[in-house]
């Protein structure tokens, strides 16, 4: 395996400290991978969120996991533009997600040139229970654990759970 490759398929296994089913790659956060000429590890990720808490999390455990691979000059960089989009995640990732219970986000909304429009309450969503399948679900809190997932009670099992916003 190339040198450059070695290194992709160490930071594609970085976990995802908020939902450490998937990983960076699962989630689509990894941008690029380069090694320049002065043999330094140059990692570009997009966070889910421009203000995502977990960023310097990310951060750190690709440096940690590239460091435990014998690669001693890393940096990670950030970029927020093109902004991440949940159609970035992968068929295994979601996959993984729905595997542990969550409703997978639907198609992200498109993104048009020009001022972006302001609405104060959440968009409506056709959201199916991961649990049972039924579509009778109620949105508890836009806001769930973390920012990229808001929290939905399904009216026929009763179960509650997490969606993965459409961004």
């Amino acid at each position: 395996m190339s040198t450059r490759a070695h290194v992709r398929s160490v930071v594609d296994s970085v976990l995802d400290p908020e939902m450490p089913m998937l990983t960076l790659a699962d989630l689509g956060i990894v941008r690029e991978v380069q090694i320049d000429a002065a043999a330094r590890v140059v990692v570009t990720i997009t966070p889910t969120y421009s203000g995502c808490p977990a960023i310097a999390t990310m951060r750190a455990d690709i440096t940690r996991s590239l460091h435990r691979h014998g690669y001693r000059d890393v940096r990670v960089d950030t970029t927020l533009s093109p902004a991440w989009s949940s159609d970035w995640i992968s068929d295994e990732g979601r996959r993984k997600l729905s595997a542990n219970g969550y409703s997978l986000p639907g198609p992200a909304p498109r993104r048009i040139d020009g001022p972006v429009p302001l609405t104060l309450s959440a968009r409506p969503r056709e959201v199916t229970c991961p649990h049972c399948g039924s579509s009778e679900t109620r949105l508890v809190s836009e806001f769930g654990a973390t920012l990229c997932k808001a929290h939905y009670r399904c009216a026929a099992c009763l179960e509650p759970f997490d969606h993965v916003k459409e961004l």
